[in-house]
Order: C-alpha cells, then sequence, then structure tokens
C-alpha cells in the first residue's frame, strides 16, 4: 500500500469515534492538531511508521479509551502533563520512546491495560494510585529499583512482565500474595530472589517465565499451582534434582517446560505429559534412560535433551511419532541403532543425533522425512555406505555425517536433482574413497546462488527452537548456537578421495568454506575457484596437488583462512589482497613454491625455462667454439663438390683400394682435430 501523509487525517468527520489505521503505511510526524476529532474512542495507528514526538494532544482527546500507537518510531520522551485521563488501554510498546516513565502514568483511575515494552524507558517504577490494572507490560526496558510496593493492590492483574531490566525482584513476598488472578507472570532478564519458606500461592498462574534471572532453586510456590501451562525456568543455577511434585501438576496442563542450561541432575523427570509439546532440558546433567513415559506425548512437537549424560536406546515411539519436529538428542552417550521405523507422513525438521555412541546402518525409513531440513549424525559409529537415497529429501538444507564408518565411492546420484536445497553438507573422517562425486556437484543449487532475500540475517529454527550446529570453520570446531541460512560450506576432508578436483566447484557462488584436506587428490587447482568471491576459508592442505597456485585466488577478497601446505604445488604464490595476509603455515612442505611469505626467491624459478638466444649471443656462441658461420658454408660447399666428384669416380672405376686409405686417413686427421678444438674450448671456459 502506498505511503499516507499525516496531515490527511485533519479533514475525518467531527463525529467519528472508531479510527483504525493499522498497519497502514502511513509515516512522518503526529503534529499536536492532527485530530480535532471530540468524539473518537479508539484510535489504532500501530504497525505504521510515525516518527517524532508523541504530542500530547492524543493524550488529551476527551472521550478516548482506547489509544494504540504500537510498533512506530516514535521517539523522544512522554508528554509530562495530560488532562485527559479516561484511558482504558494504552499501547505505546515497541518504540524509541525514552525518559523516565511521568507521574501520571500512575494516576489513571480508568486505565486496565498498559504496554510500554521494548523502548528505552529509565529510573524506577511509580507508585499505583490505582487498582484497575489487569495487563501490564514494562519490559525491555532500562528500569532499575524494586518492584512498587502498590503491586500487590492491583488484585485484578493477570498478567504482569517486567522482563529485561534491571529490576531486583524480591519473589515470595507478601505484596504478592494478594494477586489470586495472575496468570501470566513474567520477571526474566532481572535479579530475582524469593523466599521458599513463605506460604503463599498463585493459584490460577498458567505462565511463568523466570529465565536469565539468578535463580538457584525451584519456586516452592509451584506447588500450589494447579493449572500451569508454561515453565521457563533456563539459564540460571539450579542445582539437584527436578522435585516430584514439578511433575505432579494436576489437570495434566503442563505443555511447555524449559530448564536447559542450569545444574540439574539425577535421572530424567518424570512428568505427567500427555499435553506436553515442548520439552528443553538441555546442557544439564541429567542421567539414565529416557523413560517409557515420554511415549505418553503424543502431542510432543520438540524434544531437546542435547548436552546431558543420558544414555540406553532411543525409544522406537520417538521416530513413530506422527508429531514431533525436532528431535535434538546430541552429545549424550545413547547406543545401539537408530530405531527403523520413521513413520510415512512425520514432520521431522531437525534430527540431532551426534556424538553419541549410535552404530549401524541407516534405516532407509528416513527418507520418509519429507519436511527433513537438519540431519546432524556426526561423531558417532554409524557405517555402511554414502546414504544416497537422502538425496529425496528436497528440503535437506544441513547433512552432517562426519567421524563415523562410512565407506566405499560414493556412486552417480538414484534421484533427480538430489539435494538442491543443501547448504551445508560434512562427510569429513569416513572411509570415502574414489573420484569426488562430481554428478551430486552438478545438482547442488542452492550452493550455486545467492537469493537477494537472504541477504539480511535469517536462522534457521521455529517454535522456540532454533537450529545450532558445531562447524569446522576457518581451521577449528565453532558452536554455532544460531545458523544463518547463508552459511554454506563443503567438508570432504580425511577420506580416501582421489582423483582431480572438478571445475564445477567454481559455480557455488555462494560458498563460505571449502574443506578437501587429507585426501589423495592430484592436479592442478582449478582456476575457477577463483569465482567464489564469498569464500571465507579454502583447505587443500595433505594431498598431491601439483602445478602453479591459480592467480585468480588473489580476487577473493573475503578469504581469511587459506591451508595448501603438504602438496606438489610449484611457481610464485600469488600476491596482492589476502594473499599478503597468509603466513609460512598455508604453504609448508610445498618445495617448489617460492615468493611471499616464504624466504625463497622467484628469482631461479624462471631462469630454468631460457628465452631462445639472440643472433648476438649465436655469434658469440660461435666465435667461442672456433667456427664461425662463414667457415662452416665454406665446408659444407667443399664438402659437396669434393663428394660429387668422388661419387663420379667410384661410378666409373670402382672403389681404388689408394682412394679408400685417403678418405679413411683424412676422416682419422679430422677427428684428431676436432678433440684438440674441444680441449681447447674446455680450458679457457
Amino acid at each position: 500500500m502506498s505511503s499516507i501523509r499525516p496531515n490527511s487525517l485533519t479533514n475525518l468527520s467531527s463525529s467519528l469515534s472508531t479510527l483504525s489505521l493499522r498497519d497502514c503505511g502511513l509515516r512522518g510526524k503526529l503534529e499536536n492538531n492532527i485530530l480535532c476529532l471530540p468524539n473518537l474512542q479508539t484510535l489504532d495507528l500501530s504497525y505504521n511508521s510515525f516518527n517524532g514526538l508523541l504530542p500530547s494532544s492524543l493524550l488529551n482527546l476527551p472521550n478516548l479509551s482506547t489509544l494504540n500507537l504500537g510498533c512506530n518510531q516514535l521517539v523522544g520522551p512522554l508528554p509530562s502533563h495530560v488532562s485527559g485521563l479516561n484511558l482504558v488501554v494504552l499501547y505505546l510498546n515497541s518504540n524509541f520512546l525514552n525518559g523516565t516513565l511521568p507521574s501520571w502514568l500512575f494516576s489513571m483511575p480508568s486505565l486496565e491495560t498498559l504496554y510500554l515494552d521494548s523502548n528505552q524507558f529509565v529510573g524506577e517504577i511509580g507508585e499505583f494510585k490505582y487498582n484497575s490494572l489487569k495487563d501490564l507490560d514494562l519490559g525491555y526496558n532500562k528500569l532499575h529499583g524494586s518492584i512498587p510496593k502498590s503491586i500487590s493492590r492491583l488484585v485484578n492483574l493477570t498478567s504482569l512482565s517486567l522482563s529485561s531490566n534491571n529490576l531486583s525482584i524480591m519473589l515470595g513476598s507478601e505484596m504478592f500474595s494478594k494477586l489470586k488472578n495472575l496468570e501470566t507472570l513474567d520477571f526474566s532478564n532481572n535479579s530475582v530472589s524469593f523466599n521458599n519458606n513463605a506460604t503463599y500461592a498463585l493459584p490460577n498462574l498458567k505462565n511463568l517465565n523466570l529465565a536469565y534471572s539468578n535463580i538457584s532453586e525451584f519456586p516452592i510456590f509451584l506447588r500450589l499451582t494447579t493449572n500451569l501451562r508454561s515453565l521457563n525456568l533456563s539459564n540460571n543455577r539450579i542445582y539437584g534434582r527436578v522435585p516430584r511434585w514439578l511433575g505432579g501438576v494436576r489437570n495434566d496442563s503442563l505443555s511447555f517446560v524449559d530448564l536447559r542450561n542450569n545444574l540439574l541432575q539425577g535421572p530424567f523427570p518424570t512428568l505427567n505429559s500427555s499435553n506436553l509439546v515442548f520439552i528443553f532440558f538441555s546442557n544439564n546433567n541429567l542421567t539414565g534412560e529416557i523413560p517409557s513415559l515420554i511415549c505418553d506425548a503424543i502431542y510432543l512437537e520438540v524434544l531437546d535433551l542435547s548436552h546431558n549424560n543420558l544414555s540406553g536406546m532411543i525409544p522406537k515411539c520417538l521416530v513413530n511419532s506422527t508429531a514431533l519436529s525436532v528431535l535434538d538428542l546430541r552429545m549424550n552417550s545413547f547406543h545401539g541403532t537408530i530405531p527403523a521405523t520413521f513413520v510415512i507422513r512425520n514432520y521431522f525438521r531437525t534430527i540431532n543425533l551426534n556424538g553419541n555412541q549410535l552404530e549401524g546402518p541407516l534405516p532407509p525409513s528416513l527418507a520418509n522425512c519429507r519436511d527433513l531440513e537438519v540431519l546432524d549424525l556426526g561423531n558417532n559409529k554409524i557405517n555402511g555406505a554414502f546414504p544416497y537415497w537422502l538425496g529425496s529429501l528436497h528440503k535437506l538444507q544441513v547433512l552432517v555425517i562426519r567421524s563415523n564408518r562410512f565407506q566405499g565411492h560414493i556412486g552417480n546420484p538414484k534421484t533427480k536433482f538430489p539435494f538442491p536445497n543443501l547448504r551445508i553438507i560434512d562427510i569429513s573422517n569416513n572411509q570415502f574413497n574414489g573420484p569426488l562425486p562430481i554428478k551430486y556437484f552438478k545438482y547442488l543449487k542452492a550452493m550455486k546462488t545467492m537469493e537477494e532475500s537472504e541477504v539480511t540475517s535469517k536462522y534457521m529454527g521455529e517454535n522456540y527452537y532454533q537450529d545450532s550446529l558445531n562447524i569446522m570453520m576457518k581451521g577449528r570446531y565453532i558452536e554455532m548456537e544460531r545458523v544463518l541460512t547463508i552459511l554454506t560450506s563443503i567438508d570432504f576432508s580425511n577420506n580416501s578421495f582421489r582423483g582431480e578436483m572438478p571445475k564445477i566447484i567454481g559455480r557455488f557462488k555462494s560458498l563460505k568454506g571449502l574443506n578437501f584436506s587429507h585426501n589423495n587428490l592430484i592436479g592442478y587447482i582449478p582456476s575457477s575457484i577463483g569465482n567464489l568471491t564469498n569464500l571465507e576459508w579454502l583447505d587443500l592442505s595433505f594431498n598431491k596437488l601439483s602445478g602453479e597456485i591459480p592467480s585468480q585466488l588473489a580476487d577473493l577478497t573475503s578469504l581469511e583462512v587459506l591451508k595448501l601446505s603438504h602438496n606438489q604445488l610449484t611457481g610464485p604464490i600469488p600476491s596482492g589482497n589476502q594473499f599478503n595476509t597468509f603466513n609460512n603455515d598455508s604453504y609448508t612442505e610445498n618445495l617448489g613454491l617460492c615468493g611471499f611469505p616464504l624466504s625463497k626467491t622467484c628469482n631461479n624459478h624462471k631462469a630454468k625455462q631460457q628465452p631462445p638466444p639472440t643472433l648476438q649471443q649465436d655469434e658469440n656462441l660461435e666465435h667461442e667454439n672456433g667456427f664461425g658461420w662463414q667457415a662452416v658454408s665454406i665446408g659444407y660447399a667443399c664438402g659437396a663438390i669434393f663428394g660429387m666428384f668422388m661419387g663420379y669416380l667410384m661410378f666409373k672405376i670402382g672403389k681404388p683400394k689408394c682412394l679408400v686409405k685417403m678418405v679413411k686417413l683424412e676422416q682419422h686427421i679430422m677427428l684428431r682435430r676436432l678433440k684438440k678444438n674441444a680441449h681447447k674450448h674446455g680450458e679457457r671456459r
């Protein structure tokens, strides 16, 4: 929709009571005289691009009860004085407002909903002089201090969010004992403490978020909560076992539980799991097996148990699920084989089993995971041939099977257009052999082009879960907590691939990293690699590559890491751009290389191929040997005449003995003269 100037709003009818221009492309400043609508009750200008200060005239409209200016670009402090205090709903969230909270915000007798989150307000929260508030959100600001005592009078409060400030909150004090109607409480990203000896309850609490709150134990008031649906205690210092009463929440209402990044110990907690949808227990010290009760969670979509000490076998019911989207069990001690029956019409998007002790072949039923985007099976003991049938998964973007026991040739594709969306492939540290799979390279469409829409930062993941990978980048393994969709890399290192590098590699223009090191590759480095303008690391070390380093590689201005050591490369090292930053380690054990940064210069290299001698050089060489071109010419002429004469005589009178002796004597004298001249020439040199 085309943009609308705000001054066009002044022509509206004065009898108008409701005006909603939500998400209409409006822009510009809101002037004080923008609206003269005495009967206006509801004004919604949210999700536009208004900038400048908030005019006090909007807050002074006599009958205005709902004002929504959220998600704009308003700046500056709020007006210090407002006369019209009849507002019931006020949304000013997601702007750039700053300054302290003015006193009139705490003196509006009819206000029920106040959203000021995601701004830049500073200072302390004032004392409320009314008790009509039902929804209060001051999160994502720069507020400090403690919670005002008047919070205890907000008996109608159902939602309270103060997340991501610098507040010190004592949860468990008497001020919360009267908030019987509270359903949502979010104090995350603050400094929270509580008194577990206090006897109080929040009986209607449904959603509790205390993530990043520096707490060290479970809040005991949850014991008396009967309708809890969402619990987030992640990224704290909670130590010990998960209490049994947490799994005993009545009415089986818990659907979201996030306890990741704590210090939890002991066995996997027992939960009433029939309604569980999201389970996050990663980065703890949980031990033992996954209990069979997990199979009762028929609605489970995300199960993240990564980075624990869990053991046993993977329950078959998990791969039989038709609801599960994310199965993340990496960095545990699971053993046995991967369950063989991934059902048809499943919804798996991410399967990450990296860093366990799984063995045996991959189940072909993985081909039933038509929505699969990430498959990470690295660092196990899985064996068999390359799983070519995964090429039929057209949504697959990440394939990691490194550090297993796969072996053999990677033959030709068995499906049409295999792996069209693959962005990251890591098959390193296996026992693959034979030539590089050129025919697969032809179809890696996502590596060949970069869509403009993906230039912006976009991360893989959904539904509270963002994919993370441990990937070899620039010479070392890096744990990426979030994976950009524009990251593309190929790692075939530490196998037994042989043959030449294919020129088609130069078509992968979005490629960030390429690693063919520790193989048996021969031939030249393709000059087409110079087309990979996004390349940041290139490792071709420990092969048998020969020839010169292509000068086109100097055009790779994004290249940060280059490893060409332990090959048979020769000639000068390219100069300029990134090549001026690489050190000796990039080129060691290539005896034929010369130039910066090596100490060996390239002067002698070009001397091996002398240009053809000039005419003057030829003349000097002839005089030096004692034979000029004139003498040689006379000799040839005389020899020709003598030969013709002798031939005529032999034709007429045969071979006289005296003549034969004379010719032999002449040959002997000539040989002695040649040897004598050669000896004199050697002494002169």
